[in-house]
């Protein structure tokens, strides 16, 4: 009985893993280009970053 009992939990385990699976969100195009926006924004602020401390450092070699 017992047996069977957890063939039955298996069964409905499965169908509910593969009904998850099947609703998964798929990425369409303007996600996408978000997602490439928020990278290229990203990089840009690195590099401002980067820009303002060699102009910080340039300045302190200036004040010596």
């Amino acid at each position: 009985m017992k047996y069977r009992q957890a063939a039955q939990a298996a069964l409905v385990l499965a169908v509910v893993l593969a009904a998850l699976a099947g609703c998964q969100k798929q990425e369409g195009p303007a996600e996408r280009a978000g997602k490439d926006l928020d990278k290229a924004m990203e990089t840009v602020g690195q590099q401002v970053e980067k820009t303002g401390e060699q102009i910080q450092d340039a300045a302190k070699g200036d004040k010596k």
